[in-house]
């Protein structure tokens, strides 16, 4: 999804997502956000920047910091680098309606190599659908790998793959014990009560 089809699903002003008007890059310390959205079904939306925008999947399940679980991520087109600062509360008529929250938020690097070893770019990586990252997040740190399905039912759609290494813990379930916002400390109940009340 391009930044003209981002803007033509939402009314601006129904919706206080943002625009994205403004083109920037975060420089040598491109960032990430995985916000949780509690919308026709409780999601978690991965949205990692190459080229001036963020990637975005929705992961059913959210991230695991277990490298055995595989967590399916459904592409869902690009957002604004300014979309990683949004929390609140999206009009049920509006695109995406319901309740973000930014669940975690931080910088990565890439950390994807061609056969030579050598450093591939995060945008080449994309393409082939073979995206390697280290997060750094509050929540989220380490290696994480998302592969792109060729073939079968499931073609199109990634896998988000918790590398294993040294933040690789298989007892530890951020989903379920973490669920309040790193930007505002807010649970998904407290942020749609607090925008009703505005």
């Amino acid at each position: 999804m391009s930044s003209k089809e981002y803007k033509e699903k939402r009314d601006f002003n129904k919706t206080n997502e943002p625009v994205g008007n403004k083109e920037k890059s975060s420089g040598d310390h491109p960032i990430f956000v995985i916000q949780k959205h509690e919308a026709t079904q409780l999601h978690y939306d991965f949205r990692i920047e190459i080229e001036g925008s963020l990637k975005s999947w929705s992961v059913p399940k959210g991230p695991s910091t277990d490298p055995s679980e595989k967590q399916m991520a459904i592409p869902t087109g690009d957002h604004p680098l300014e979309y990683a600062d949004f929390e609140g509360v999206i009009p049920e008529d509006e695109y995406g309606g319901g309740t973000v929250m930014i669940w975690d938020k931080g910088t990565f690097e890439n950390i994807k190599k061609d056969e030579d070893g050598n450093p591939m770019s995060l945008k080449k990586s994309y393409e082939i659908g073979t995206v390697e990252v280290r997060l750094k997040g509050k929540k989220i740190e380490g290696g994480y790998a998302m592969v792109e399905m060729k073939s079968g039912k499931m073609e199109g759609n990634w896998l988000l793959i918790k590398m294993d290494d040294d933040e690789a813990d298989a007892r530890r379930n951020p989903t379920n014990t973490e669920n309040k916002s790193v930007e505002s400390g807010r649970t998904l109940n407290e942020i749609e009560k607090e925008e009703s009340e505005s």
